[in-house]
């Protein structure tokens, strides 16, 4: 864990000199009489083959997208832009986490909805390279855990084995997970929160060794990064249990592969291809 910090310490450094680069540029430009402007990488967002043989590779830009005050309707999502850039930068020189909530309601006047701050955050993690939590950005975690489970979250113990069939929630601040002891023999996912509790009231972890984690359909980004966390200490084997249909297998490959958001705004996050195994839920438990 102390190598996992020592990693964070020396992202958050890299990222505060990116920002300090970005700043500097428009510096730049005022100083010298040009519209700051700042280039965005774009991506493909859907497959440009018709044949179905598809090479298409959503981790490389397709091109750039140019932020200036010469366009009038740049003005605005430039403004947002530096506003969230730098609420961005005290939340990394203070090792801080905001939500994307708390930053909106920093500014909710400028901001004017949830979505113009969600696109700034996007831009911003495509501009510097990174994914959202490297930000100190979080959402407010949805998934639930359970079974033959103990970990530490920044120094508060979590004891799933005190009572094996009773839901915790997973951790938002992945990063901060220590100590994790487990005699599970394997890791089940499960796409509803009602197979979840159904589980939950069978004693289904006292008859069987294992963990259970359910993002609540569509798993949001810390409970992938907890359920990897889990699979790359304990060295367990995962199944996934989802309906047989097409939301079924969808949320199976946002487990298996990532969401295509974040494959396409910010493909170093999109790291969560781990599931050796799944199964399918047909008719339901």
């Amino acid at each position: 864990m102390e190598g996992n910090r020592s990693l964070s310490s020396s992202r958050t450094a890299h990222l505060l000199s990116k920002i300090r680069e970005v700043t500097k540029s428009i510096l730049n430009d005022l100083s010298n009489g040009r519209s700051p402007s700042i280039a965005i990488d774009t991506f493909w967002n859907y497959c440009r083959n018709p044949n179905g043989s598809c090479s298409c590779e959503p981790d490389f830009p397709k091109g750039k997208e140019i932020v200036t005050l010469l366009r009038e309707s740049h003005v605005h999502r430039l403004d947002v832009l530096l506003r969230v850039l730098l609420i961005v930068q005290q939340l990394l020189q203070e090792n801080r986490h905001g939500s994307k909530r708390d930053i909106y309601y920093m500014h909710p006047s400028v901001f004017r909805d949830q979505s113009v701050v969600d696109r700034a955050i996007n831009d911003l993690c495509i501009l510097l390279g990174c994914s959202r939590h490297n930000l100190n950005v979080v959402s407010v975690g949805k998934g639930l855990v359970m079974g033959w489970l103990r970990f530490t979250e920044a120094g508060a113990k979590f004891d799933c084995m005190n009572n094996l069939n009773s839901a915790q929630p997973v951790p938002v601040h992945v990063e901060d997970v220590e100590d994790i002891l487990s005699v599970a023999e394997y890791i089940l996912v499960v796409e509803k929160e009602s197979v979840f509790q159904r589980l939950a009231n069978d004693q289904f972890c006292r008859a069987n060794r294992c963990i259970v984690i359910t993002g609540r359909g569509y798993p949001d980004i810390p409970t992938r990064r907890f359920l990897r966390l889990l699979i790359e200490t304990l060295h367990l084997p995962a199944y996934c249990l989802v309906d047989c249909d097409p939301y079924g297998f969808d949320i199976l490959s946002t487990y298996r592969f990532g969401s295509m958001l974040n494959c396409r705004k910010y493909p170093m996050s999109n790291l969560f291809s781990f599931f050796p195994h799944f199964l399918v839920q047909a008719n339901g438990l």
